[in-house]
């Protein structure tokens, strides 16, 4: 890696502003090629926080899952982002035609890091020659909705090319660690200063200063992993609380929402808005549901909440019960959120909270999580 990071120290100089366009230049060389099945422009997370550190000192080609197929467009959009992270939004019928692709857009035959953050990529590896291949492994996607039938197969071949395996959490770790020799725990962490804007006078976004208070609110993406009936019950018994849920849906449809008119659904914000919606939360929650689509679950917005120093309840979901119960409400039933909610805007001790807070805050950034990986990867990388 070092010396990928001599090669390319060069190419950090005149950022460009972001644009989208059709793949028009010619092919360019890339030091690393990561493919992803979560979308760049879509909810920002582990991805955008990890790969956008890497690509400080190594030219990045990030690949998305196809978008719809259409003959009569070019093979596919690549974003620029900056001057050495591009994303590339493939125009093809599925995943293993990228390589079809790929010589459009990556001038080497030969390409440093292959990075996967989905083992649905794996026929690819195939087409490609990477000198190491990383996996970030950051949940167990074969339990999601609608997962494919093949991907705990295509796990383990993506796991046998592997050079090193990352996870996202501790539970996932327990489970990766049986299935490979060099797997490195990384919890998902959290851009403390970011959040903390919360805390300072920032506005508050029309759309949720309209909403009545107290407040307890959720983003991130609504989809199976939610407890909807139990949003539900907790909001009917309320409806003196506004439940705000702020993210785009996914896997579910609209119909499946439950509706009340103390819950409001504000649709997907970027994540520079965030701290603005947070700002307006008198309680954070994390509704997850306790299922298999959850089991290896380590939430981002744990962390993200905490920097914002909101009050937190969730469900007991593994991680967060292991690493948080000191500080964060931890319920199973309605009864229990009804509970949490009355005790936190009644009687919570803050700054008992805030300190632990700051003590868990401390040990946790995407800067010192990307840095020990790079160091990870120096050790191991060819």
């Amino acid at each position: 890696m070092a010396r990928m990071i001599n090669n390319v120290k060069n190419a950090q100089k005149n950022k460009l502003n972001r644009k989208k366009r059709s793949y028009g230049n010619a092919p360019q060389h890339y030091d690393m090629i990561v493919f992803s099945h979560l979308r760049w422009q879509y909810v920002y997370h582990r991805p955008q926080h990890i790969i956008s550190r890497m690509a400080k000192k190594l030219k990045v080609l990030f690949i998305e899952e196809p978008v719809p197929y259409d003959e009569n467009k070019k093979s596919g959009n690549l974003i620029i982002v900056d001057e050495i992270l591009h994303v590339l939004q493939p125009n093809v019928r599925d995943i293993q035609s990228i390589a079809t692709i790929i010589p459009n857009y990556v001038n080497n035959n030969t390409v440093s890091f292959g990075w996967f953050y989905s083992a649905a990529f794996c026929p690819l590896l195939e087409h490609i020659n990477f000198e190491n291949i990383i996996y970030d492994c950051i949940d167990e996607l074969s339990l999601l909705k609608d997962a494919s039938a093949q991907l705990v197969h295509q796990e383990k071949y993506l796991m046998a090319q592997a050079n090193i395996v990352f996870t996202g959490g501790k539970s996932l770790y327990e489970s990766k660690k049986q299935l490979h020799k060099n797997v490195h725990c990384f919890p998902n962490s959290v851009d403390e200063f970011h959040f903390s804007k919360a805390l300072n006078g920032i506005a508050i976004p029309d759309d949720i200063a309209a909403v009545k208070s107290p407040i307890v609110g959720y983003y991130g993406v609504i989809d199976e992993r939610i407890d909807l009936p139990l949003l539900h019950e907790v909001a009917k018994r309320m409806p003196d609380v506004s439940f705000v849920m702020i993210g785009p849906l996914a896997k579910i449809e609209e119909a499946d929402l439950p509706k009340e008119s103390n819950i409001h659904y504000l649709g997907m914000k970027f994540y520079n808005e965030l701290p603005n919606y947070l700002k307006a939360f008198d309680i954070a929650m994390m509704p997850f549901a306790l299922k298999d689509a959850t089991k290896y679950s380590s939430p981002t917005k744990t962390l993200e909440y905490m920097a914002a120093a909101k009050p937190i309840i969730s469900t007991k979901i593994k991680d967060v019960v292991r690493d948080y119960s000191i500080c964060v409400s931890l319920i199973d039933t309605a009864d229990d959120f009804c509970e949490a909610i009355s005790f936190l805007l009644e009687k919570r001790d803050r700054l008992s909270m805030e300190m632990e807070y700051y003590k868990i805050l401390q040990e946790t950034s995407w800067d010192a999580t990307a840095y020990k990986m790079e160091l990870v990867i120096k050790a191991y990388a060819k």
